[in-house]
């Protein structure tokens, strides 16, 4: 997903998804999504793997928000969770920052999010992103980087982490392991933090390198509670219907969360999150349209889909004046024929 810099060996509980005896997963879910892509309650007494814990009941709206602007359509749909984009690294350092900039303290950002909680709502910090450094790759060890998203989730006041790990970020098999290491030390020390990836995701399914992410998770015992594919930006080659796309993307999806954790069908479903990125993607052949918002919205109600996401609030709106004059659509505006919060609208049913 776009970043915020441009505001506007065995199986053991990692994936907590889909097993009935590991910790209960949550049904919650940046403003900076991913430019490459990115931006469960299983009943698996049959399986001992660390699967996604999931939403326990229907499936849940939680889109992408900015943390530390404001947008007149966060509300729109009434949210049960939103994710708060993005914490990451302070230039090279081991320090978390909102968008890398902004200390995760902030007075001005903290009165934001008890204005989103005000009516009942959840927040989940998001780790990463497309844009900046992710503190895996600046802190020095597992223990360091453990209490860097520690501190950030008590800033936030969060017990639900995202780590949206894309591009370079992805195929760094280093940075790859210490975090799955921090996680699991994280959640030792904190019962029941619900922990989410956000992976980008082709018709095909989830690439190697998020598989291994996934795998290495399992290694060190994380437990998951939903891997959130990001059903946008395919590519060139990827020019028919959004919709019929995520739900290709989201059935290859779910059959390697099969396989990986062992889960059954139900589980596997359960452990899964979609995010789209509505209107005009990154890709100029992609347009997400509310009609696609509606079909995958339906979609992962059938399947019982943990929660349905998108990228972003501040974007679910049209466009107008120097937007509407620029075509740039990916920051401010979707780029298509809407009224103000209809993705959101859309999104809830």
């Amino acid at each position: 997903m776009r970043t915020l810099l441009k505001p506007a060996a065995g199986f053991v509980c990692a994936f907590a998804l889909a097993t009935a005896g590991c910790s209960p997963g949550t049904d919650g879910s940046s403003d900076s999504a991913p430019t490459s892509r990115s931006r469960s309650s299983a009943s698996p007494s049959e399986s001992s793997s660390s699967a996604p814990s999931g939403a326990s009941s229907g499936t849940a709206y939680a889109p992408y928000v900015s943390a530390t602007t404001a947008s007149d359509n966060d509300s729109a749909g009434s949210p049960s969770t939103y994710n708060l984009a993005f914490v990451i690294a302070g230039g090279s350092s081991c320090t978390p920052k909102w968008n890398g900039t902004t200390a995760i303290g902030d007075a001005a950002v903290k009165s934001r999010i008890s204005a989103l909680t005000e009516s009942g709502s959840t927040v989940r910090v998001s780790f990463g992103g497309a844009s900046g450094k992710e503190l895996a790759s600046t802190c020095g060890s597992a223990s360091e980087l453990a209490d860097a998203y520690g501190k950030a989730l008590d800033a936030a006041g969060a017990t639900e982490a995202d780590f949206d790990i894309e591009g370079k970020q992805l195929t760094d098999s280093d940075s790859v392991a210490l975090r799955s290491e921090a996680i699991a030390l994280l959640q030792k020390e904190r019962d029941g933090l619900a922990v989410t990836f956000t992976l980008p995701v082709m018709p095909s399914g989830l690439d190697d390198d998020s598989v291994a992410l996934l795998e290495s998770a399992n290694d060190k015992g994380v437990q998951v509670s939903t891997v959130n594919i990001m059903t946008m930006n395919y590519g060139s080659s990827y020019d028919e219907d959004m919709s019929d796309y995520a739900e290709t993307s989201s059935q290859a999806a779910h059959d390697q969360l099969e396989e990986v954790f062992g889960l059954s069908d139900d589980g596997a479903w359960g452990g899964l999150a979609l995010t789209s990125m509505l209107g005009v993607n990154d890709v100029d052949n992609e347009t997400f349209s509310l009609a696609d918002a509606a079909q995958v919205r339906s979609f992962a109600e059938e399947k019982g889909v943990a929660w349905v996401s998108m990228w972003s609030t501040f974007r679910d709106q049209p466009c107008e004046g120097d937007d509407a004059d620029s075509g740039d659509a990916a920051t401010n505006c979707s780029g298509v024929e809407q009224g103000a919060g209809d993705f959101a609208e859309a999104f809830t049913g």
